[in-house]
């Protein structure tokens, strides 16, 4: 089992017969004794010269095992040094984005559910809530703005918190993605909590969020 990791180079025309097969008739071979086979032993793998037919060992099987067992030794602990750090940072959320996206007063069904989903994980972790209320418009234009803002603490309220910090980010002319991603770098933030309402609604764009947010993201189905 061990010479199966060596990769071997035996060109066929090369290879000399075997001892026990030496000017043996073919009528011979079917029936040759039990002594004169189990004294036959296989010959390692090797590389045959073409010019002088000398054996030459391709590699100490012993010295190429033992570097393939370091080497996914190394990388098995390689990788279970990432599903450790994976895992703890999903089990220390210290500061949560809550980012709000639709212009909806009263919020739609996909930001409630986000809402309660932060308030709950926020609340299990013992951990803090930003929101990050964004549009393209500035505040002059968004007659309803602060019903909606209401609408979010009152909610939050309901999930058991009070207080929170809140950011608005409004009329900037950049993209809701980047500027998610700007928030969480900025508060070094741990989680971002944001429905698939928001990607349906094309409010944010789910093939961003990988470059421009530098932490988790769980997006909540509908």
């Amino acid at each position: 089992m061990a010479f199966a990791h060596c990769f071997l180079a035996v060109p066929v025309e090369t290879l000399p017969p075997f001892p026990h097969r030496r000017n043996t008739p073919s009528s011979t071979r079917r029936h040759s004794s039990p002594s004169s086979s189990s004294s036959f032993k296989p010959p390692l793998p090797c590389w045959y010269s073409r010019s002088s037919l000398q054996v030459k060992p391709l590699c100490s099987p012993s010295k190429r095992i033992l570097s393939r067992i370091g080497h996914h030794g190394a990388k098995a602990t390689s990788q279970e040094s990432e599903v450790s750090l994976a895992a703890e940072a999903f089990n220390n959320f210290k500061h949560l984005l809550l980012p709000i996206t639709d212009r909806n007063p009263y919020l739609s069904e996909g930001t409630r559910q986000a809402v309660a989903t932060t308030a709950a994980l926020a609340k299990k972790y013992g951990a803090d809530i930003t929101v990050v209320v964004i549009d393209e418009k500035q505040k002059e234009s968004l007659p309803e703005h602060e019903t909606q803002l209401s609408t979010v603490r009152w909610h939050l309220s309901e999930g058991g918190f009070h207080e929170y910090k809140l950011l608005e980010r409004l009329g900037e002319g950049k993209k809701p993605t980047a500027i998610i991603g700007e928030v969480a770098d900025d508060l070094n933030l741990d989680l971002v909590v944001l429905s698939m309402e928001a990607i349906h609604s094309k409010h944010v764009d789910a093939n961003l969020l990988a470059e421009f947010v530098p932490c988790p993201v769980i997006l909540l189905p509908l």
